[in-house]
């Protein structure tokens, strides 16, 4: 099995090589494509207005300056050489990439972007309570990512899917739970903005999250994170709220002119 290996925190970041460790304890023909340095936010976003430069950093291993999408193109058009990839994986971010979250996500969207190319792809991401001030502890990754993906890829999923996974900052009673989760929703917005001001008068900005408590409910992906779960969660690009179109079409259905 050929797998592709990128991330969107960057070549040099320790969730990269515990996702190589991951990788290799499925096959031994791994690559790895990863931006020069942190690209976390991006989401899909593709480089169109500047040319990408890539750097081969030794056999199989390559940073590019580009987005998480961009390796994910360069990777599979162009620097792996010989088949396309059997598998992506994008990771192991530091940090949770739960419910809204997964919308501007660079990890989710590399998973994106290999499933849109029609290679079965996932995203993993390892959760930090950030509320204690705690740093990231990736131990729940190291011991159960393998045993995680290879479960996915026995089970096999729809080629319009990607597998988003969150592995908790630690195990409820120390035991991995693996729970099948849908995408939850925070009650309130918890985006935070901190205005500074420079030397010189002006005004400048740090974006973060206040990451306040709340119950979410059963079966969400929050909630398996509280609960000390790992979370598996299929997502799909389909955007559209098929309730609310179903609604539209009584009024808005259109009659064209085959004339």
């Amino acid at each position: 099995m050929r797998i592709l290996l990128v991330n969107d925190d960057g070549i040099h970041a320790p969730g990269l090589d515990i996702l190589e460790d991951i990788a290799r304890q499925i096959s031994d023909d791994v690559w790895i494509v990863a931006p020069d340095i942190e690209r976390s936010g991006m989401s899909r976003a593709l480089t169109l207005s500047d040319p990408i430069r890539v750097r081969k950093i030794k056999e199989k291993r390559f940073s590019c300056s580009g987005t998480p999408t961009d390796c994910v193109l360069l990777g599979v058009l162009d620097l792996v050489k010989g088949k396309k990839p059997d598998l992506i994986l994008s990771g192991v971010n530091r940090g949770q990439n739960l419910a809204e979250d997964v919308t501007v996500s660079g990890t989710v969207a590399g998973a994106v972007q290999g499933m849109q190319m029609g290679i079965p792809s996932m995203a993993l991401s390892q959760s930090i309570n950030y509320h204690l001030g705690e740093d990231v502890n990736w131990d729940v990754a190291k011991k159960h990512g393998a045993d995680v993906v290879k479960r996915l890829i026995a089970h096999s999923w729809p080629q319009s899917v990607v597998m988003n996974v969150n592995f908790p900052p630690e195990l409820k009673d120390n035991t991995p739970i693996i729970e099948a989760t849908f995408q939850g929703m925070r009650e309130e917005d918890v985006n935070h903005l901190d205005r500074r001001e420079d030397l010189r008068g002006n005004d400048y900005y740090w974006l973060g999250y206040n990451n306040q408590d709340f119950i979410p409910p059963l079966g969400s992906d929050l909630r398996a994170i509280n609960e000390g779960h790992i979370s598996i969660t299929p997502l799909h690009i389909d955007l559209t709220s098929h309730q609310v179109l179903n609604a539209l079409k009584k009024e808005f259905l259109f009659k064209g002119d085959d004339a």
